[in-house]
């Protein structure tokens, strides 16, 4: 089966940084596209940024210019660099991997694991912003 790790959460004082990676263990059938979503405190996990194969990057509003994706040459690792935190961005940050770009932006997570098939998802890590 996929396993998707994720390393490097934790906690970092408003205005700081902090950087996600995301590992998967394989190709993921149905799509090579990865990225984040996020749920914090009672709301919907909602898609924070995504990049497909060939590098097509998005980014949601809320993060647009403070947060990057990249991956490496393999393309199987992707990080998701974070700048100029925000106490709203804390949340549990969770990897996923699959035809992402084949998701509706408006969908959350639940949507997106019931609609779309073969969409790998990992544990989640908690980032904390606060001072």
């Amino acid at each position: 089966d996929v396993q998707l790790i994720e390393s490097g959460g934790g906690s970092v004082q408003p205005g700081g940084s902090l950087r996600l990676s995301c590992t998967r263990s394989e190709s993921t059938p149905g799509g090579s596209d990865m990225g984040w979503y996020r749920q914090g405190g009672g709301n919907e996990c909602t898609l924070v940024s995504r990049i497909s194969d060939d590098g097509h990057t998005y980014y949601s509003r809320s993060v647009e210019g403070r947060f990057t994706i990249s991956q490496d040459n393999t393309k199987n690792t992707v990080h998701l660099q974070m700048n100029s935190l925000k106490p709203e961005d804390t949340a549990v940050y969770i990897c996923a991997a699959g035809a992402l770009y084949s998701i509706p932006l408006g969908w959350n997570c639940n949507e997106a694991r019931d609609k779309v098939k073969r969409l790998y998802w990992a544990q989640g890590t908690q980032i904390a912003v606060t001072s």
